[in-house]
């Protein structure tokens, strides 16, 4: 470690950036994975609310339409309905099965006060007991003349919707606007319990619709209507069981229907979400207060932004401990042979044990540290698993999918980076391991298959057939400055690497030359260094290790590795490597 170097607590600045900006990223991914989250969250709501107020609309408008229909039915027969042709007509209708939430579907005819002996005549002749209640002092009636069903409303015919204020200023307000309206909030006389409801008007005339104000005003014949109990027609639209939001529907200040209540087991008393929405009702503005419940909170709990935390950080922890305690050992290992004051020997005897227990240690802590990365990657797929099977395939959640992506890329990268560190650690162990001799075409011939590409892609120039010294270590080298130049070419198609090996004696030079993008000069002295990349944009993952393996390679046997490059020229990295047995000094190789 260089003593140059600034340090805290025995780790390098160097270090604390690199945790730090991993940190950054680590909570970086769980802020954005967490606003997803909300984001899904909250179009849920507004679709479940969206889903409520269109089926409040669409059920209205089905009303209206069968409205009209009554009208058009009306003024088929010359406005001359019978009591017998308004049954077979609603009938006709199945109102109680296409229907559902209306409590009757009826004629309210207009009579003025001198038609009126006219007009209880003709309802005499079609059955007995029709009388027109209550009293009023209006100068014009409106009785309600046909009911369907008739069996459960039989107590309304006759009712005179005159004597009550919203009733007939609903009626009076359709006959001028020629449109349907519904009155305001009242309560049905065939509704025991007394809870609010209203009346749908839809106004036929005489002679069919007019055109003018004053024309609907003289030819008003009468209307179409429906009844309502707001609780049963919101009963009709959609369960509550099927929901899980509540909401209220408020006409003026009067409270018509409202599902907050504390009696209410699923009721949220804080919930994720609500909102406030005016709606145009025929007429009327009715504001619905829309909330989530109990339910809409527990199918909507994500564990997953806390999970990529957790999980993060645990990753975190787990590389700062390691560089700690690598930087601890290395500064234990350096004031150790700083002390020495025997012969070189000893020394060197000393400080090999020391290096071989480093060594030992990374390797040993990089292993064991890819036990927890495997074990988050796997943590992941159980969740991917478990998210398929409440939302089905994951294919159309494309921020999902990218978040899970995310963490598998993360997760090869660490297994990446603990397989480079355990390498680095290994150099210089596999002498007594290596056979004697390597053939140098059967190397090109095996890089050319590992790397899939062709033949003519990597010539050889040498003036040595074999590599007699430390061959395992220099098919390392020189696989991965292979690798490398082909890893990194913008096209790896038209890639093309020249090999030269010159016999200088004791030893050989090795020089390894491509047609790629080249580095800038500035970078020379760092891409031999641990953990350092020149990745930019689209280019392959790097773990910043291959080089600094390559270089340790080298300078085991004495000697130093070089690049001459310039950007957009291609790069030519040179070493030397020993002819034959190890050439440099027995204290050298043991210090190394």
């Amino acid at each position: 470690m260089n003593t140059s170097e600034p340090h805290v607590g025995g780790v390098s600045v160097l270090h604390i950036t690199i945790v730090l900006m991993s940190l950054a990223m680590t909570i970086g991914a769980y802020l954005y994975s967490r606003h997803q989250v909300d984001l899904q969250v909250e179009n849920r709501f507004h679709a479940a609310k969206d889903r409520t107020i269109g089926l409040i609309v669409d059920r209205m408008s089905r009303y209206e339409d069968a409205l009209w229909s009554g009208v058009a039915h009306v003024d088929a027969l010359g406005g001359q309905t019978t009591r017998f042709d308004w049954k077979a007509f609603a009938q006709s209708l199945k109102i109680r099965e296409r229907y559902p939430g209306a409590n009757s579907f009826g004629v309210i005819t207009y009579v003025k006060r001198g038609d009126f002996a006219r007009f209880q005549a003709a309802r005499a002749a079609e059955g007995p007991d029709f009388a027109v209640y209550p009293e009023h002092d209006q100068d014009f009636m409106l009785p309600i003349t046909y009911i369907e069903p008739e069996d459960i409303n039989a107590a309304v015919v006759g009712l005179d919707v005159a004597h009550e204020t919203n009733r007939r200023a609903g009626v009076m307000a359709i006959r001028d606007s020629g449109a349907a309206r519904i009155t305001g909030p009242i309560f049905l006389v065939q509704d025991s319990g007394k809870t609010p409801g209203f009346l749908f008007y839809a106004p036929f005339y005489r002679g069919g619709k007019p055109q003018t104000l004053e024309a609907r005003q003289d030819r008003f014949a009468g209307v179409v209507y429906a009844s309502f109990v707001v609780r049963k027609l919101v009963e009709g639209l959609l369960s509550k069981d099927l929901r899980n939001v509540r909401f209220s529907i408020q006409d003026n200040d009067k409270i018509i229907y409202d599902e907050h209540s504390v009696e209410d087991a699923s009721q949220d008393d804080t919930p994720m979400f609500s909102e406030t929405v005016t709606l145009d009702m025929y007429g009327r503005n009715w504001v619905l207060d829309i909330r989530t419940n109990k339910t809409f909170r527990q199918e909507n709990g994500s564990e997953q932004p806390m999970l990529i935390l957790i999980g993060g950080l645990i990753i975190e922890i787990l590389i700062f401990s390691l560089l700690v305690m690598l930087a601890r050992s290395n500064r234990r290992a350096q004031n150790y042979a700083g002390e020495l004051t025997v012969d070189l020997r000893a020394k060197t005897k000393h400080l090999e044990q020391a290096n071989a227990e480093i060594e030992q240690f990374v390797y040993i802590a990089s292993h064991d540290l890819r036990t927890p990365i495997r074990g988050i990657g796997y943590l992941a797929d159980v969740i991917e698993e478990d998210l398929e099977e409440i939302f089905g395939p994951l294919d159309d959640r494309a921020e999902i999918k990218a978040q899970f992506k995310m963490i598998h890329e993360r997760v090869n990268r660490m297994n990446d980076l603990t397989k480079g560190i355990m390498e680095f650690s290994r150099i210089g162990n596999y002498e007594a391991e290596t056979p004697p001799s390597m053939n140098l075409k059967r190397l090109i011939a095996d890089c050319v298959v590992d790397l899939g590409v062709e033949k003519p892609q990597i010539r050889l120039s040498s003036e040595v057939d074999q590599i007699t010294c430390d061959s395992h270590n220099f098919r390392r080298v020189f696989e991965g400055l292979i690798t490398n130049a082909f890893k990194y070419h913008p096209d790896p198609s038209t890639a093309q690497i020249d090999v030269k090996i010159e016999d200088q004696g004791d030893r050989l030079k090795i020089s390894v030359k491509d047609n790629g993008n080249g580095i800038s000069p500035e970078f020379h002295g760092r891409i031999f260094d641990v953990f350092q990349t020149l990745r930019k944009g689209e280019e392959p993952e790097s773990t910043g290790i291959g080089l600094a393996i390559v270089k340790k390679a080298v300078q085991r046997h004495g000697y130093n590795i070089g690049v001459a490059s310039s950007e957009k020229e291609g790069a030519e990295f040179t070493f030397f490597w020993p002819s034959g047995a190890l050439s440099q000094d027995p204290a050298l190789s043991e210090v190394a």
